[in-house]
């Protein structure tokens, strides 16, 4: 498996949405406008009652952007295009009428710490370590970093945040509230998973969505925020520091 891909598919009121890159699930701009496309259409359709974000593979959930990408920026203008592909996705799922559950099956760096934190009940194996590498090559966690505050804190995104290359493990990430819920494999992650949906999926669709606007209530200010926060590290990844930190991590 070695073409990268996000599906959409649907089990009755179920929508599905996966996506793999052959690269630990890293996401080039094209495969970051696919997931919020996918996203925003599964909200648009009436068939649909819930949403489950997940990727495939087994050991790393999301590895973030793209290095190969990153690292053939040579404008502010491309770095902003880049970055946005971020802000999409997370505006995509605050602004979805449905709810996002995302299943988070092993490591999450940078934008995948995120899509964890974007996701309105991520459920996790104990395998699924985070770490917000971004000032590690020159950048910083701007773009994700509403979301990931809205959901842990400030002080707990501060640590992630300025001890960029040192892992969290997954009990930390549930202890904070990124993950709502962690469990020893992925065969109990399933299962866990399975009985959620199927609960949710009997409740009220008028009161999910109900309660997806209290959740995400005071963010409205989000598209324009989180542009401003791409144009920031579409403007320091042209930076000679950070060029020379990205074909560090590209090389090893």
């Amino acid at each position: 498996m070695n073409t990268p891909y996000v599906n959409s598919t649907r089990q009755g009121s179920l929508q599905i949405v996966e996506f793999y890159h052959p690269q630990s699930n890293s996401l080039p701009r094209t495969l970051l406008t696919q997931l919020a496309k996918a996203i925003t259409e599964a909200g648009e359709d009436p068939e649909v009652k819930l949403i489950l974000l997940r990727s495939a593979g087994e050991k790393v959930f999301c590895a973030g952007a793209s290095f190969d990408e990153l690292a053939g920026i040579t404008t502010a203008a491309e770095g902003l295009r880049f970055f946005s592909g971020f802000a999409e996705v997370i505006n995509a799922i605050r602004t979805s009428p449905l709810l996002v559950i995302a299943r988070i099956q092993g490591k999450c760096v940078g934008g995948g710490v995120g899509l964890a934190a974007a996701a309105d009940y991520a459920m996790a194996t104990d395998s699924a370590q985070i770490k917000l590498s971004e000032l590690a090559v020159g950048i910083g966690p701007f773009v994700v970093g509403p979301a990931v505050e809205r959901k842990i804190g400030v002080a707990a995104f501060s640590q992630l945040a300025i001890d960029a290359t040192n892992w969290r493990s997954a009990e930390w990430a549930h202890q904070r509230g990124l993950f709502a819920e962690r469990f020893e494999d992925e065969a109990g992650l399933d299962e866990g998973i399975n009985r959620l949906v199927a609960q949710l999926l009997q409740s009220s669709a008028a009161a999910l969505k109900e309660i997806k606007k209290i959740c995400w209530d005071g963010t409205e200010h989000w598209t324009q925020l989180l542009q401003h926060r791409a144009s920031i590290s579409g403007r320091l990844v042209l930076t000679e520091e950070s060029k020379k930190a990205i074909e560090r991590f590209i090389k090893k």
